[in-house]
């Protein structure tokens, strides 16, 4: 247990020093943190083969993002604010050693794992990839015309010389550097030259059995350019050929306070997202180091940015081979989503949301009910109005097909749409145009925040009344995603909740001071702060005596204020549980600071997305559900809401399964106060495995 400073007052009691950078753990490398996690599920020889091989194609999708954005921002630090220390008292200089270090090991773990693990265990299974050494002759045969036929005619290798200069190489695209000798028709050898290859090709070939292939026989793209590419430089010879690509900054940034029109200015960025600055250059393991010292002095990256690899550069792209192989003893098996009994067995959601609360658990139970709450308000007669938040969703959700339809009849639809959700920001502008084609009102929200909030209301007439329905949600309006996030959602006709939510959406959709709500928790306005009272409620109890436990489950847990609070519920005996699933800063097991505070992780088949903060609050137990996790930018710069749960059979469902994750040790992480992370192990041979996903699916499929 790592032991505590602390300064003394002039009482003599003893106050310690929550600005203490050892208390606290740097966001990026408890990120990388969190990908070892993932990675690790590809070595667990407890999970069907194809899942772990998709795991490993996940950690590098990962990793892949985490350069294109977090590394990008320490970049940017560094260029613009040298100095600053966050507060785990590192400056961006330093993370960029430390993440450098921790991602090359990671790197080398993926291919390490891939090449004498996966691959050697999908052979087994019938499953293979072929080399070039070990192509037979109809092999061979059939991939020359594959390359004649289907690479040559759109394959475009560029001459380095003055007339061709250094060609602007696409963000996380597949490219091969060559080197050459002898002279081309104009009597030119500059010795080296680029070829791109084109997106839409695939990555990886399906050999057909007419070749004398198996069933499962894959070549690599990468094997069948190297194995041919000397047919695109006719007269001259190769010397040798090398993959890479490169990772450029991709976030987006638009000056809020200059822009008149969101939507094009949004449209101005994305086409410069393929070419933000080089962060990150990944190399074929046996390629030179002088032709690896070209490349990197052509993007401006050190040696600490260059990633050798011994495989495909880009594993993410291998994950196809998850859909085309059908081998369910691979997989998972299926799970079927079940539907709560009431909702099945009624044809009116309004009477049975009227008459009680109805909970979601995502992916356990469905998320048709949502679909079908929507669609049941499109066509409803009485129903005058739909007003729906949008973050991400897929473009042929059956959310969307529902709202326009309602538009079409008649009925009132506005959707807050945010335009700036990271990597989906150009569906959502074509979403946001095809909404608007569809007479449906749609506005993006805030200048400046975010609009995270999952929330929509649907009123209704009944009699001489108007009736509000709401769905609150942790998750998105995805249906696709649903089936593998868990989140948990809300339906209710709740009269104060019904009444937030409408003052949230005329917050959003018109201009107007902050109004007083009943029960829902918003940032930037009072979340952050409720929050923070809370925290030191359950210090109060804990003092005197009365029950005081705090659970939080949350995506990641970052901000500095609620970190340091939760230190001070620690120290005065405040049982605290975090099941955090991603990003932690705070650091747990501190002697004299955090020694009352667990921090888990789980990790499973389905994605931990749910937001819950519960309290003990002596006996009284709140909780709440949210869309936004303990981050400075959900607290302060987003529209976010958590709401409570109030009726007795839901909440103490949602503290059952809570207290389901905290007993799992199977999928289960524990973290320790240096930052690291130790699986969860059964304690003695009587003990028997628990897994909380597992456990869930077999419950919520009995219940229902």
């Amino acid at each position: 247990m790592t032991t505590v400073e602390s300064t003394v007052h002039e009482d003599n009691e003893a106050v310690l020093n929550l600005q203490n950078p050892d208390y606290y753990f740097n966001r990026e490398l408890s990120l990388l943190e969190f990908n070892e996690r993932v990675l690790a599920q590809a070595e667990d020889e407890s999970l069907p083969l194809l899942e772990r091989f998709n795991y490993l194609c996940i950690s590098s999708s990962n990793l892949d993002e985490f350069y294109e954005v977090r590394v990008a921002g320490v970049i940017q630090q560094q260029e613009l604010e040298p100095l600053r220390r966050g507060h785990d008292g590192l400056n961006a200089s330093e993370q960029l050693k430390l993440i450098s270090l921790k991602a090359h090991d990671l790197v080398q773990r993926q291919y390490e794992i891939l090449n004498a693990v996966i691959i050697p265990e999908l052979k087994q299974q019938d499953i293979h990839f072929i080399r070039r050494a070990e192509w037979t002759d109809k092999q061979r045969t059939w991939l020359k015309n594959f390359f004649q036929e289907e690479l040559l005619p759109i394959l475009t290798p560029v001459g380095l010389d003055s007339a061709h200069p250094f060609p602007r190489i696409l963000n996380k695209s597949l490219n091969f550097i060559i080197s050459l000798t002898g002279k081309d028709a104009f009597g030119r050898n500059s010795g080296r030259a680029i070829l791109q290859a084109p997106r839409a090709l695939p990555r990886i070939i399906q050999l057909p059995e007419s070749t004398g292939s198996g069933e499962y026989d894959f070549v690599f793209l990468t094997s069948i350019i190297h194995a041919f590419v000397d047919s695109l430089f006719n007269g001259m010879r190769v010397k040798c050929c090398h993959q890479f690509r490169v990772t450029r900054n991709s976030d987006l940034y638009v000056d809020d306070d200059a822009v008149d029109d969101l939507l094009n200015a949004l449209e101005g960025e994305l086409t410069m997202r393929h070419y933000g600055d080089e962060i990150r250059l990944e190399i074929d393991t046996n390629c030179t180091d002088a032709t690896i010292d070209f490349l990197a002095e052509r993007f401006g990256i050190t040696q600490d940015e260059v990633f050798r690899v011994e495989g495909p550069v880009n594993l993410s792209r291998m994950q196809e081979i998850y859909d085309i192989v059908d081998k369910r003893d691979l997989k998972f098996q299926p799970y079927h989503a079940s539907i709560p009994a009431v909702l099945q067995r009624s044809k009116c959601y309004f009477e049975v949301i009227k008459k009680q609360d109805i909970l979601l658990h995502h992916p356990y139970e469905s998320f048709t009910p949502v679909v079908e709450f929507l669609r049941q308000a499109s066509v409803d007669p009485d129903v005058l109005a739909i007003k729906q938040t949008l973050y991400r969703t897929s473009s042929d959700s059956p959310i969307i097909n529902a709202l326009l339809k309602a538009a079409r009849l008649g009925k009132e639809v506005t959707v807050v749409i945010e335009l700036r959700a990271r990597f989906d920001e150009r569906a959502n502008i074509t979403l946001a145009s095809k909404l608007q084609k569809g007479a449906i009102n749609v506005v993006y929200g805030v200048v400046g925040y975010k609009t995270h909030a999952k929330m929509c209301l649907v009123v209704r007439k009944e009699g001489k009344k108007f009736r509000d329905y709401v769905h609150l949600g942790t998750g998105n309006y995805h249906p696709k995603t649903a089936r593998f996030y868990t989140d948990y959602g809300l339906l209710t006709a709740n009269k104060e909740l019904g009444e937030d939510v409408r003052k949230v959406f005329v917050q959003l959709t018109s201009l107007g001071k902050v109004t007083q709500l009943h029960k829902l928790l918003q940032s930037p306005f009072t979340l952050h702060k409720s929050l923070l009272a809370k925290v030191e409620r359950e210090i109060a109890f804990a003092k005197k005596g009365l029950p005081a436990k705090i659970i939080f489950k949350v995506n990641s847990m970052v901000e500095e204020q609620l970190i340091a609070a939760l230190y001070q519920a620690s120290q005065a005996g405040v049982e605290i549980k975090l099941i955090v699933r991603g990003i932690c800063s705070l650091r747990p097991n501190i002697e004299g600071v955090s020694d009352n505070i667990e921090v888990r992780s789980i990790i499973g088949r389905f994605l931990e997305h749910t937001r819950v903060y519960t309290f003990a609050n002596g006996g009284n137990e709140e909780v709440y559900c949210a869309s936004a996790d303990v981050m400075g930018r959900n607290m302060f710069r987003r529209v976010e809401v958590g709401f409570p749960l109030e009726d007795k059979t839901i909440k103490a469902r949602v503290l059952q399964d809570l207290e389901y994750y905290l007993q799992d040790n199977k999928q289960a992480w524990i973290m320790q106060a240096s930052g690291d992370y130790i699986k969860a192990d059964i304690q003695d041979e009587t003990e028997m495995g628990y897994q909380v996903q597992t456990a869930l699916m077999q419950a919520y499929r009995e219940q229902n």
